[in-house]
Formats: structure tokens, sequence, C-alpha cells
């Protein structure tokens, strides 16, 4: 066992000795200049994958998805999301930044819009209104604990968003735990969807990079948005040859990931302080909340004490609310580990 468990989150893995030595003995080229061999293989084999024309290699997600946004959005669109979407909380106002485009939330406890919410969302054809031009789907959905949206609902979903006149995209940055968890491909979880993210660097496991995919014409239109934004690289070759490993080799990891999750979710269930919906730990994140008294604040611990708990006993979890706590699991944490923050965890009710 290591010095400390840390469950802040997937993106927390180190490379592998096999992704090092790919790393090393990579064959590279410039790739602004569309002459590296092994991101351009690595695009393929993404583009594959996700059942897409065509893909780009990113820096990452983030960036992925905001080329997303730039190639389907013109300034003064709209985008229609779940509230707790990461382009909405977690990119850093980039939709807003890089593409003068509006985001419109709609809450789902599910992290899902369902298609009688998506159509209530958009906007009439009226030059008071901005147009709505974009759906944004999130699978797996990161702070709704990881939840999936299986084949059917991601196609019922953009039915509806086609239907009236926009384009889908997926931020696919934990697809592939979608993917195990349902038993399917992620090629047919993105098939009735415009374009799709895929994150190498979580629970994928490698140090860096997220691929974006979809039609040919698309995917030219977001390499060019890559160069505009500062994320097209020279020699990528030796961080895509870690992203090669991780998208052939990485998804059969994930198995592991979301039993251990589990297992720490039943767990966390039993403690009389806080509570887990068991039933909705999809894939490898556990949301746990620590119960609130009705009349006030009192001796409740909040999160921000839970977790300092925690680390003291050399256990690392994230507040995500004033008393929600995350644990994302991956394949540098072991059975051992999931043991350690279940103890420690016992202890801070003592």
């Amino acid at each position: 066992m290591s010095d400390r468990a840390d469950f802040r989150s997937d993106t927390m893995t180190v490379p592998t000795p096999a992704m090092r030595a790919a790393m090393s003995a990579a064959d590279v080229g410039d790739d602004v200049w569309g002459e590296d061999p092994t991101v351009a293989e690595l695009e393929r084999a993404g583009a594959g994958a996700l059942g897409k024309e065509a893909a780009v290699f990113t820096p990452s997600g983030t960036m992925a998805n905001q080329l997303a946004i730039h190639v389907h959005c013109r300034p003064g669109d709209e985008l229609i999301c779940e509230s707790r979407s990461h382009v909405f909380l977690y990119e850093g106002g980039a939709v807003a930044r890089l593409s003068g485009t509006q985001i419109r939330t709609v809450e789902a406890a599910s992290g899902f819009l369902d298609p009688a919410a998506i159509a209530a969302a958009v906007r009439s054809d009226d030059p008071h209104y901005p147009r709505s031009r974009l759906l944004v789907l999130e699978n797996t959905h990161n702070m709704a604990g990881g939840r999936v949206l299986d084949v059917a609902g991601m196609a019922a979903r953009s039915e509806v968003a086609k239907a009236h006149g926009m384009q889908v995209h997926v931020d696919g940055a934990r697809l592939a735990n979608a993917a195990v968890a349902l038993g399917c491909s992620m090629a047919e979880l993105t098939a009735a969807v415009d374009s799709t993210t895929l994150c190498l660097s979580k629970g994928l496991g490698a140090p860096v990079g997220s691929l974006l995919a979809g039609t040919a014409e698309f995917v030219y239109e977001a390499r060019r948005a890559r160069k505009a934004f500062g994320g097209a690289m020279r020699q990528a070759g030796v961080i895509a040859a870690a992203g090669l490993l991780a998208l052939n080799d990485g998804p059969a990891a994930l198995v592991g990931d979301h039993e251990r999750a589990r297992r720490l979710a039943t767990g966390l269930a039993e403690l009389p302080f806080g509570s887990v919906d068991v039933a909705t730990t999809d894939t490898n994140i556990v949301m746990f909340d620590l119960h609130e008294p009705a009349g006030g604040r009192g001796a409740v611990r909040a999160a921000a004490e839970f977790v300092a708990h925690l680390a003291e006993h050399g256990v690392l979890a994230a507040p995500t609310t004033p008393f929600r706590v995350r644990f994302v699991l991956h394949r540098d944490l072991t059975d051992a580990d999931v043991d350690r923050a279940l103890a420690a965890s016992a202890k801070f009710g003592g």
C-alpha cells in the first residue's frame, strides 16, 4: 500500500511502464504539418472506436468540447445542456469566451434531460431569442455520480434535438466507462450524434490528451479551430503513443474500477452520518452525502471537514458541495485502498 490513496479523480493515474516505453520509442514528426505518424495512427484508431469518419487529437477534454461548440455554433447561438454539465460548470466560461455562445441549462436528477424537456427548452423562431443550435449530452455524467445513458436513450435525445434543427455533441470524457458498464461499444453509444469526445487521461490512464470525433468536414473545421485556440502540437507522437495504449488496453481495467466503486459505495452507505445511492453507482464515481440537520448546521461535519479527516489518514477525496464528497476509482487504486478509505471514513463518525 502506498502512503496515500488518491480518490480525487481518475486523472491521478501515472503512466504504466509500457506507456513510458512507448513514449520513448514513438515515431514522431511535426503534427502541425500533418507529419506525425503516431498522432495520425491514434486519430484513425480513435475515429474507428467512436464510429466516426475522423478524429483530431487535443491536449485536453475541455479543448475538445470547446472545439466542438465552436464549430457547431455561431456567436449569439445557444446550446442546451443539463445544469451540472462539465461544459457549463468546469470549463472556465470558455463557451462565452471563445465562441460567443449562450448556455441554457435544464435540471435533471439523472443528469440526462428527457426528450420532452429538450423540446421544451428549444427557443421559438423569433429575433428576440438566440437560436437553439446544439444539444450537449455528457455520458457518463460526472456530477450526477457517473450515471450512464444507454444506446436507446442517446438515440431518443438525438432524435428530438435534430427534429428541432439542432446538432448533438457528446462530452464523452468517460464514454469508455459508459460502454463497459452497458456492455456495448462506444460507437454504438455515439451512432446517433454529430460529434463526441473521449478523454484518454481519465479512466483510460494516459498522461494527457483527448480525442474529438465526427464527420471529416467537422474535424477539418475543428482542426482549424484547434490551431486558433493554441492546441496544435508539434512532435505530439510522444504523448499519442501513450494514448494509443490507453485506447486499446485501458477499457479492460474499467470493470475492476466499477466493481471497487460499488464496494466502496456499499460500505459508505452503512455509515450513520451519511448516505450513498448505491443503486445509481453505475461506473467509477461514488457520491457520498453527509447528513445535514433540518435545524441548521449544528454539530454536522461538513464535506470539507470530512475530506480533511480522510487526508489525515492518507485518503484523498474531493468535496463537490458543502455536504457532498466525490470518490473516483481508477486503475492505480486497489481493493486495499478501498478498505483504507472505508476504515478512515468509519473513524470520522466515532
